[in-house]
């Protein structure tokens, strides 16, 4: 596998985008092929097989664009997916949920962490099983945010309407005192702000996305498949492909990795 070659980055729809910004910051030299599942959003409310096959398809797509890594930028898929896709593909595959679970056990000083997701992902308890790995002693409380997501994919990420969605969410976890809250959906970390107003400054706000660019960036190292080439143009450095919506995914896209993305291309996932 040549260095230079891309990683593949994939979210049922805009959400990964945070994991791809935080890659194009933290590993800048990496060229990145993006796959937003936006026909077949949300993934939250899917079953285990559902998403293992709609992870099926789309790593089998990026492995066809040449990709030496795949990052599942979402944490749903990471959470019911992840450990199938690496016994059926040979190459490095990673998810967003144990970079942000080590880092909420390492943060936490009261023990007490707070972890919005999907329901899928709650219902796992993939993240509480990787905190007890690294802090037996904390107590996690989990909370279904199922509204959230579409909001963030309609542009409502400064509405009045998600401020109130927000607060009703955390209300709970408020009242529990967790001093740490993990944004267990890649598409959550578009509403920081938000959650910073309803929960305080004093609560740590973990970033999956950061965490897992993180571990990206030491797995390439540790493969010796980092690229050491120049930096290209964003044209040119990064190519995107959706299955639904590419011209409200490039809209929405450019405001959140603040540049033109150029063209994005259409997939049918019926040809995956």
């Amino acid at each position: 596998m040549n260095n230079d070659a891309p990683i593949g980055v994939f979210d049922s729809g805009i959400g990964g985008l945070t994991v791809a910004r935080e890659i194009m910051r933290q590993i800048p030299n990496e060229r990145i092929v993006y796959f937003g599942d936006t026909i077949r959003l949300p993934y939250g409310s899917k079953s285990k097989d559902n998403i293992i096959m709609c992870s099926r398809q789309i790593i089998s797509f990026l492995q066809s664009q040449g990709v030496k890594a795949v990052v599942i930028a979402c944490n749903t898929a990471s959470a019911l997916a992840l450990e199938e896709m690496k016994q059926e593909f040979d190459m490095p595959i990673i998810g967003v949920v144990q970079p942000g679970a080590k880092m909420a056990a390492e943060t936490t000083i009261n023990g007490k962490i707070g972890l919005i997701a999907t329901d899928s992902t709650i219902k796992s308890g993939v993240y509480e099983r990787y905190i007890k790995g690294y802090r037996p002693d904390v107590t996690v409380y989990g909370k279904a945010c199922p509204l959230l997501v579409p909001l963030v994919e309609e542009g409502m990420i400064h509405d009045t309407v998600t401020y109130e969605m927000v607060n009703r969410y955390l209300a709970d976890l408020k009242d529990e005192k967790v001093d740490t809250l993990i944004m267990g959906c890649t598409h959550y970390p578009l509403l920081r702000s938000t959650f910073r107003q309803v929960m305080g400054e004093e609560v740590n706000l973990v970033n999956p996305a950061y965490e897992t660019a993180l571990e990206l960036k030491n797995l390439l190292e540790q493969e010796n498949l980092a690229n050491i080439k120049e930096v290209d143009e964003p044209s040119i450095m990064y190519r995107f492909y959706v299955s639904d919506a590419a011209e409200k995914f490039k809209k929405l896209a450019q405001t959140i990795l603040e540049f033109d993305v150029g063209m994005i291309k259409k997939i049918n996932v019926d040809e995956l």
